[in-house]
């Protein structure tokens, strides 16, 4: 089962190091991390997906919870957090048409066509990972040449 967790820790050196050993001595893999300052610049928060069964995800969530450093730790419900992640594909445009055919698969998915070459496009999608999976999945077939995703970035939704 996927699962988002939401980690606040003290904004000093080495945290993400001590989170990221954490999961590495667990056997646990992190799917994507994202890290950022909060409002107060005294603390960080760590946004984590990783794949697990409920007992792995539940000992993850209490060894994080354990940690000095850590403030907070959060499993969030999909179904109640905002989550996305921004991605970016570089995609090679062999002949004419395949520029008006990526340009239209972009557009399908609300993502923005930037750097258009003779050569490739950079479309700039933020969704959630499924949408960006979809969209790589039509790419695909007009040749990827570089990716980047940021990993995901979430806040459950208010009142909750």
């Amino acid at each position: 089962m996927w699962a988002i967790l939401s980690i606040l820790v003290e904004n000093k050196p080495g945290i993400l190091f001590k989170v990221t050993h954490l999961f590495r001595s667990r056997n646990f893999n992190i799917d994507s991390i994202s890290v950022g300052v909060t409002q107060n610049p005294e603390f960080s928060k760590m946004t984590i997906t990783t794949i697990g069964d409920e007992k792995q995800i539940e000992q993850i969530v209490k060894q994080l919870d354990k940690m000095i450093d850590t403030i907070e730790v959060k499993r969030l419900d999909d179904k109640k957090t905002v989550f996305r992640e921004l991605s970016l594909f570089r995609v090679k445009v062999s002949k004419p048409s395949d520029s008006m055919e990526i340009n239209n698969i972009a557009n399908s998915f609300g993502a923005k066509v930037h750097d258009a070459r003779k050569d490739s496009l950079m479309v700039e999608l933020t969704s959630t990972p499924d949408q960006i999976n979809n969209l790589q999945e039509l790419l695909a077939p007009y040749e990827i040449l570089d990716i980047a995703r940021t990993g995901v970035a979430a806040l459950q939704r208010g009142g909750d």
